[in-house]
């Protein structure tokens, strides 16, 4: 009879799980995989259960399945919209770190190429130009280019010269 109940919690604790999992907006399942999911959850609460450490059969990484496709989702220079919700964003490296990725994964992960932007064009020219701007991007000027620049020796600053007796 503690065979039944803790098959019957198994069963109840993998039903509760799997729909905590569908309930999560960053999952995406078709209605017909639903079934296969609930199996390999109750497989794996009863092998937790059990205490046999080694998996049944490594499940295969889940397919993500991009929500717009690389053409639309570089269709505006104002935005790059998301592969993974397909909302619209002007850079996407803190809505990717949000969702565990670094760009280097999301490339992977959707098979995009290496010099996919991150960054929206418009956003990225116009933070380019407040860099200029105030003059980021060039090198110090020393005093010394100053002076030969004006032809005149740097003024010093600081103590009077000594007059002389």
């Amino acid at each position: 009879m503690t065979d039944d109940s803790s098959e019957l919690n198994a069963i109840e604790l993998a039903t509760e799980l799997t729909i905590a999992w569908l309930n999560n907006g960053n999952n995406r399942v078709a209605a017909e995989d639903v079934p296969a999911f609930l199996q390999t959850m109750h497989a794996t609460v009863l092998g937790l259960a059990s205490g046999t450490s080694e998996p049944e059969e490594s499940a295969p990484q889940q397919e993500h399945v991009p929500a717009v496709s690389v053409r639309k989702s570089l269709a505006s220079k104002d935005h790059i919209i998301s592969m993974i919700d397909g909302k619209p964003y002007k850079t996407l490296r803190r809505h990717l770190a949000g969702h565990g990725l670094t760009p280097e994964t999301y490339r992977e992960r959707y098979g995009l190429r290496p010099d996919y932007p991150m960054v929206a064009e418009t956003y990225s020219q116009s933070r380019r130009d407040m860099a200029k701007r105030i003059g980021l991007g060039r090198k110090a000027r020393t005093a010394s280019e100053d002076g030969e620049a004006t032809g005149d020796a740097a003024p010093r600053r600081g103590r009077k010269p000594k007059a002389a007796e």
